[in-house]
Formats: structure tokens, C-alpha cells, sequence
């Protein structure tokens, strides 16, 4: 406590006031997104964890309104380096709920891949039951999750009182994913999972309280489920629009505005991130080309690409061959991790194949961090259709999803306890420097000498290419009159994915207007940083320091970063 209060006294009274500001703004995100705070290991003993309505979006915004005006009473000049970062990530995120609201994005609720089917599943897969409290609990909160899924319907159903009209082909894959989370034994669902894992599963009360699981999920969440892919089928789909722009319709210029700000971090027109969209495709074909008269397979580019797809040796046999290749890589490359980075997280991760059922819908891997608190690893999801998953792009895919991408990052940024609460749990609101460091994490592949064939190489390029034909793609079907068509076939000539594959990432960019932006543009940005980096301190860069800069700096925008890292090396020059 001595500690806390000599800070407080150094920090000045411009300092005191953000650092309060900043607490009550994080009171005020607990009860707003509890899921989050759960995440973020904060003790929560509410039911609730998702809070959807429209007038919920309504008030974030009133009270963000609020906080804005306070913070604005606050002299920026007189904070130190640090209290400046912290009041610039404040100030965007006010402004952000803000906009939510004043662009109607909460009326067109995300649907594909990750609905609200899925953010509970999500939700359940981190929980673990070490007592009967922490059950009970539980069971209460599954008993809330039809409530939040009839919030979605509310949004979807006053978006189409205000003349907003959904692309029919993400309704239709999102009613299937509905249904098909809504049918099945319910003991099997990942609802009821927590019981299975719990260290007291045998004991006769847990047993008894998994029957009540099993009960809430058959009568409760699987209807409710249904109830919701009925509803999107019978009233929405029928009016439901054959093109996929997220432009057309009311407000639909500035809702696409504010996502493409929101998370590329930069100033950037839709026209812009195209062009450099259409830069970085010439560059990476040119290089593909390269590897491809290396591999000594085929004349050229598109023959390469045709063995690297037919060649069944590229593909494993079984979900569980796919998983345990993947472990081993995963425990390969752990071994290399001191030598780039110097602060290692204390958070452990697994390896986990994604349920086939789900697969089909869902990306080649994702990324599910530990809890805060402790309570369990973070976990490597790899799908469960080794179709999808070719073995060349499986070191990429792991440096970026496992460590040191995403489940490193993340792990180092929760136990970064000096720093404000809201900006240890909030990174998922910087997808631009989450994506773009574990971008980066799949380049050093090359000097931690995994990429050992030509195939591999190829892969790495695969999956930049895949991210730089989303700048394209992206803004194309948003902002360029592209039909679902063309941007299928756009990737269909420049990825070795396959048909299914690239249209369940289309599908997901049309779904998810500029989320799929992040990644290339945040990727450029820890490329620039480093060649600056290293310029500038020649034969004084180290690897391991700097890396170690990069995570110190947490989740933040780029061009936040861009200071952070402008600022260490000016310390070096001096």
C-alpha cells in the first residue's frame, strides 16, 4: 500500500485525475461487457455476462459522453509519457462507444463466423468448476444466455424498422449455425463441458448439478437457439438484399467509415487501403514466384500451386494426426522463444482440434487466451477438417496463433499490473497491433529456422498473401461494388485454400465490414518499426530488447506504438 501511495504522489494532479477517471471508466465496463471482466480475471459474481439490448448501447453512449467531457478537463500537457498513452487509449474508446451507437452498428449485430451461438460456447470453454459454488454460479449463468440471444433479435429486428437490410447470404449461413448449435445431445455440448473437466465431475452434488446443465441446455439454450435461426429464416430472410455491401442503406457510408478507423487504426479511405491492398499482392506473387522456381516442382507459379493443392502428402489423415503434428511443432518452437524474447509469460497453452460440426464455418486456427486469473491455459484451436489445413502453413499458423503471437501476447499483457485495468483487458479492441505482431511472429519463422523447405516458405507467403488479398477483397465488396463472386474468385487465383475455404472467408469479411483489415496493415507496421529500428542503432540492436519494448507497450494503436518504440530508440541515441 506504502508503494500505491508514493506513486499517487509523484504523479501530479493531472495524473490523479486520469488514474481516477480511468478506475471508474473500468467499473463502468464491468457492468457493461461482465464477460469481458470475467476474461480479464476480475472477481464477478453476477449472472449476467452479456448485455446486447439496444438500449443498452444507448446508455454506453450517454455515459461515454459523459467521461469524454471529463477527460477533455484534463491537461494532456501535464502527464507524464505513460499517463499520456493511458489518456489517448481512454479518449479513443469513449469516442468509440460513441460511434457504435451513432452509426447503428449495434443494429447489425455480428452474426458469421463468431454469432452469439458461438461467444457462448466461447464463454463456456473457459470456465472450470473447482467447487459447487463456482457451478451454481454457472448454472445461472447459462440460464441468462436465452436473454441474450433474444437482445440480438432485438437489435436485428429494429435495424430492419430503420431500413437496414442484411446481405441474404450471411442470414442464411448464420440461421444454419444457429440450428446447428441447437440440435444434438445437450450433455455433449461445450455448455455442459465445465462439468466433464471439473476435478469434482465424479462427486454425487457436481453430477446432480450437470443434470441441471444438461436440463437449462435442452429446455432453455437449444430453443432459444432455434427460436432465433426461425426468426432470421421466416422475417428477415425474406427481405434480405442479394448484394453484400455494408455501404448501401441508412448510414452504411459511415458505418463502414468508422469500422475501417476502428481497426486499422489509421486515417485511412477505403481507396487507400486498396490501392495498398493491390501493392502488396504484385509484391508477394513476385516473390511466390521465386519459391515456386526454387521448389523444383512445376514451371511456374499456378502449376506449383495446382501440386501444392492435389498433393495429398500436404494434407494429414485425421483431426487427431492434425493435433498432435501441431503439438509437436508447437513444443519445437517453445524451446526457441528465449532466444527473441527476454520476459516470458508464467501462462501455459494446449492444443485443441476444433469439432468437426463447427469446423466447416470457422478459420484454419484461432487463438483462445488463458483466463487472467489463472484458473487454466489458453488453448490452440486447430480445425477439425485436415482438408483445411494444409501442412505447409502450419508454422506460420502456430507462431501466429500460439507463441509468440497471440496466446504470448495476450498472457504477457494480463500480468502487465502497473498499467490501468482497461487497458490489460481491452485488447481486443487493437486488433491492429494484436494481428499485426502475431503477423510479424509468423516472419521469424525464417531466423528461429523453422521454414526448413521451399513448401513452407510458400506457406508463410500463403497466409501474408491471404491478408493482403483482404485489403483488396475487403474494400471491394464494401467499398468497390465487388459481388460475392469476384471476391471469390480474386482469392480462388491467388491462395492454394480451398473453394469452401475462401468462401467462408468471404463470407466472414462480408459479415464482419474492415475487421479483416487489421491484420496486413497492422503486420506492414511491426515491419516498418523494426527496419527503423535496426537502421538506427545498426550494430546495437538487439532482439530480444526490443522485442521485449514491443510487448512492454500492451495493447495500443499503431501510431501509439509508433511513439513508443520512436521514444526508446531516441534513449538509445542519447
Amino acid at each position: 500500500m506504502a508503494e500505491k501511495v508514493a506513486n499517487t504522489e509523484t504523479m501530479g494532479e493531472a495524473g490523479l485525475a486520469l488514474n481516477e477517471l480511468a478506475s471508474r471508466y473500468w467499473q463502468f465496463l464491468r457492468h457493461e461487457f461482465p464477460f469481458n471482466a470475467l476474461t480479464a480475471g476480475e472477481p464477478l459474481n453476477e449472472p449476467t455476462l452479456f448485455r446486447e439490448a439496444p438500449s443498452d448501447f444507448a446508455r454506453r453512449a450517454d455515459v461515454a459522453q459523459i467521461f469524454h467531457a471529463e477527460l477533455q478537463n484534463i491537461s494532456l500537457s501535464s502527464l507524464s509519457q505513460k499517463d499520456r498513452i493511458t489518456y489517448r487509449l481512454l479518449e479513443r474508446e469513449l469516442s468509440d462507444l460513441q460511434d457504435v451507437f451513432a452509426t447503428d452498428s449495434h443494429l447489425r449485430p455480428w452474426l458469421l463466423p463468431a454469432g452469439p451461438e458461438f461467444n457462448t460456447q466461447y464463454f463456456a470453454n473457459l470456465t472450470q468448476l473447482g467447487d459447487v459454488a463456482q457451478a451454481k454460479l454457472y448454472l445461472a449463468r447459462l440460464a441468462t444466455l436465452p436473454s441474450y440471444f433474444r437482445d440480438v433479435q432485438a437489435c436485428l429486428d429494429e435495424g430492419v424498422a430503420r431500413g437496414i437490410r442484411a446481405p441474404k447470404v450471411v442470414l442464411a449461413a448464420a440461421a444454419s449455425n444457429l440450428r446447428q448449435s441447437a440440435q444434438g445431445d445437450a450433455s455433449r455440448t461445450a455448455w455442459c463441458a465445465p462439468f466433464g473437466r471439473s476435478p469434482m465431475a465424479s462427486q454425487e452434488t457436481m453430477m446432480g448439478l450437470a443434470q441441471e446443465a444438461e436440463h437449462i441446455v435442452s429446455t432453455q439454450i437449444q430453443p432459444a437457439l432455434q427460436n432465433l435461426a426461425n426468426h432470421i429464416e421466416q422475417h428477415l430472410l425474406p427481405n434480405a438484399r442479394e448484394s453484400v455491401a455494408c455501404t448501401e442503406g441508412p448510414l452504411g457510408a459511415e458505418f463502414y467509415a468508422f469500422w475501417v478507423r476502428h481497426f486499422t487504426n489509421l486515417p485511412m479511405t477505403p481507396d487507400a487501403v486498396h490501392t495498398i491492398g493491390l501493392e502488396q499482392v504484385k509484391r508477394l506473387e513476385n516473390e511466390m514466384a521465386e519459391v515456386a522456381a526454387r521448389s523444383g516442382v512445376g514451371g511456374d507459379l499456378d502449376s506449383y500451386r495446382r501440386f501444392l493443392a492435389e498433393d495429398p502428402s500436404f494434407r494429414e489423415t485425421s483431426a487427431v494426426r492434425l493435433r498432435e503434428r501441431v503439438e509437436a511443432l508447437a513444443k519445437r518452437i517453445d524451446g526457441k522463444i528465449p532466444s527473441i524474447l527476454g520476459h516470458l509469460p508464467r501462462a501455459t497453452y494446449g492444443v485443441q482440434s476444433i469439432p468437426a460440426a463447427a469446423s466447416e464455418k470457422l478459420p484454419m486456427a484461432y487463438a483462445q487466451p488463458n483466463p487472467a486469473d489463472g484458473s487454466a491455459p489458453g488453448t490452440f484451436w486447430i480445425n477439425g477438417l485436415p482438408d483445411r489445413v494444409p501442412t505447409y502453413s502450419l508454422v506460420s499458423v502456430t507462431l501466429h496463433e500460439a507463441w509468440p503471437g497471440h496466446l504470448m501476447h495476450i498472457a504477457l499483457m494480463q500480468e502487465m499490473t502497473a498499467l490501468p485495468m482497461f487497458r490489460r483487458a481491452n485488447f481486443t479492441k487493437y486488433g491492429a497491433c494484436l494481428e499485426g505482431w502475431a503477423m510479424y511472429c509468423e516472419t521469424l519463422g525464417h531466423e528461429l529456422g523453422l521454414y526448413e523447405t521451399p513448401h513452407q516458405h510458400y506457406g508463410q507467403l500463403d497466409m501474408e498473401m491471404w491478408r493482403a488479398c483482404r485489403l483488396v477483397v475487403d474494400t471491394g465488396l464494401h467499398a468497390k461494388g465487388w459481388t460475392r463472386e469476384e471476391a471469390v474468385q480474386y482469392m480462388a487465383e491467388r491462395l492454394s485454400l480451398t473453394r469452401s475455404a475462401i468462401e467462408a472467408e468471404v463470407d466472414r469479411y462480408i459479415a464482419m465490414p474492415a475487421q479483416a483489415l487489421a491484420y496486413h496493415l497492422g503486420g506492414l507496421k511491426f515491419r516498418e518499426l523494426r527496419a527503423k529500428a535496426q537502421l538506427q542503432l545498426g550494430e546495437r540492436f538487439n532482439l530480444r530488447d526490443y522485442h521485449d519494448q514491443l510487448m512492454a507497450a500492451g495493447a495500443v494503436t499503431l501510431p501509439v506504438l509508433e511513439e513508443i518504440i520512436d521514444s526508446w530508440l531516441d534513449s538509445h541515441a542519447a
